[in-house]
């Protein structure tokens, strides 16, 4: 059955008038085709001949049934003329089925009626020329089975199949409107998530970011400590950057299509940046760069960006004052990132409580996006943080 539908619609009807005239043949040489008295002066040459060009005519039975069915009524007429044969009706009735089934709406309906039309006046003709009402019922039997079954088999088809793409148009369309209904949805829940990152989290950074510059204009007029005017421009830096960062992601969110400049999300290139920030709060940071300008897919270099802050950010929290060691490099076709720190005196599964825990989950979640790997454990007196993403496959 799946080799049939894989044919082409005219390899099919070659096969289907191949049939047909093979089933012909049988019926011409076993002498089981007449359907009425048939002239005896015509041999089974003239009906192979009939018969081959009616089976002619059905190669176009699909592709244009409209012309098959008409180019079939001389071949027809010619059989009716020297004896009707059922095999020369059996193709024609195809030729019926294939018109209304294939047809135009137009060629459907005019090939139902003028078949209706035709059988009845067929079998009228029959009766008056015989008078006897026992051809006519033969008559009206013969043009059920040769005309009226087609036609309403074609019928019924058609229906069943105009039916089923109709249903199909309708599942399409219902598709289609659940999936505006889902990205409305999202497009909604973006936007009551872009408020609120607004409306909370911003509102918190720019405090934080005023008030920091405030004590920085305070304390330039007072003598005071270096180190605590470096941790309060960090302190200042930081919170500018996360606003900087948070408008993008607000921006990102709300992706109303407004012309807004909205800036890119942050990769290794500004990793100086986030390094020059750790240096102001007092915190040694030594890295080693292998890469060489390496152009990085750009998740792979988000990734890495975002991994680094985190554990950059967890160093400084649960290790301070210990010197941290960054290393990127290109190794095996990914893209290694390692952060040291030496570990304090407290034991590493004390000092990493669940925010710390958040931000671990958050990195390893960051690798396996990228089919990557990340560990994060103790070793040698040192906590050692180490993500591999792969570069190939991004």
């Amino acid at each position: 059955m799946k080799q049939w539908h894989a044919l082409s619609a005219t390899a099919q009807d070659v096969l289907i008038a191949l049939f047909l005239f093979s089933l012909g043949t049988v019926f011409y040489l076993s002498g089981l085709y007449p359907m009425a008295r048939v002239s005896t002066e015509s041999g089974l040459a003239v009906r192979f001949t009939i018969l081959g060009a009616l089976c002619g005519a059905a190669v176009l039975r699909r592709r244009m049934p409209g012309i098959a069915l008409v180019a079939g009524v001389v071949p027809l007429v010619a059989d009716t003329m020297l004896g009707s044969t059922v095999p020369v009706w059996l193709v024609y009735s195809d030729l019926i089925y294939a018109a209304v089934l294939y047809g135009s709406r137009t060629i459907s309906k005019v090939t139902a009626v003028a078949s209706a039309v035709m059988s009845l006046a067929i079998a009228v003709a029959v009766w008056i020329g015989v008078g006897d009402w026992h051809a006519f019922a033969i008559a009206i039997a013969a043009a059920f089975a040769f005309v009226g079954t087609p036609v309403w088999w074609g019928l019924q088809v058609r229906q069943h199949k105009e039916i089923a793409a109709a249903e199909h148009t309708r599942a399409e369309a219902m598709t289609l409107v659940a999936e505006l209904d889902r990205r409305a949805a999202i497009a909604d829940e973006r936007k009551t998530m872009a408020r609120d990152l607004h409306d909370v989290i911003a509102g918190h950074l720019s405090a934080i970011a005023i008030q920091s510059e405030a004590a920085l204009g305070v304390l330039s007029k007072s003598d005071i400590d270096p180190k605590v005017t470096g941790i309060l421009a960090s302190i200042r830096s930081n919170s500018v950057s996360a606003l900087h960062e948070m408008r993008t992601m607000i921006g990102l969110l709300r992706d109303d299509g407004a012309d807004e400049d909205i800036a890119a999300p942050r990769k290794l290139a500004q990793l100086p940046i986030l390094v020059d920030a750790a240096r102001a709060a007092g915190i040694s940071v030594r890295v080693q760069d292998s890469l060489n300008g390496t152009l990085l897919p750009s998740a792979v270099d988000q990734a890495a960006y975002r991994i680094i802050q985190e554990a950059l950010t967890n160093a400084m929290k649960h290790a301070p004052g210990q010197p941290v060691y960054i290393d990127v490099r290109e190794q095996e076709a990914s893209l290694v990132v390692t952060v040291r720190n030496p570990t304090t005196g407290s034991r590493p599964e004390e000092s990493f409580e669940a925010s710390a825990q958040r931000g671990l989950m958050n990195m390893r979640e960051r690798a396996a996006a990228l089919g990557g790997t990340f560990t994060a454990e103790p070793a040698d007196g040192r906590w050692e943080v180490l993500a591999r993403l792969p570069i190939s496959a991004t």
